[in-house]
């Protein structure tokens, strides 16, 4: 297991990490950026937690609110949060016992940004 921090998307030092990408191809360093993010979204405990973490209304969830929703022991569960920490997806605050997560602002809307491909001339919806 490897203990590299890995950068928030949208803190590298170029400041425009996606919003080009839909227009103009990725530069490896963009490219290194945004797998890091889609390598913590390939699991599907991952990817559950995140979509549980960001539509959660109020913004905020309490780990003892997710942990009961897989069969996974806590130590796993707290292992995947890290993992989506480490990416730049989410951060975290811990309040007595509890430890609560949100969705970092624009994350989704930048990955999501990647993943729209512009409108070919003549072509509607």
């Amino acid at each position: 297991m490897s203990k590299q921090e890995l950068e928030v998307l949208g803190q590298g030092t170029d400041g425009d990490c996606c919003r080009r990408l839909a227009t103009a191809p990725l530069d490896e360093g963009q490219a290194t950026e945004l797998a890091k993010a889609f390598k913590a979204l390939g699991d599907p405990v991952r990817l559950r937690l995140l979509s549980m973490i960001a539509s959660r209304e109020g913004g905020e969830v309490c780990v003892c609110e997710l942990t009961p929703a897989f069969e996974l022991s806590q130590p796993t569960i707290s292992h995947h949060l890290k993992l989506l920490r480490q990416a730049g997806l989410i951060d975290c605050e811990r309040r007595g016992t509890w430890v609560y997560y949100w969705a970092l602002p624009g994350v989704l809307d930048r990955l999501g940004a990647f993943l729209t491909a512009p409108q070919p001339a003549g072509v509607t919806t």
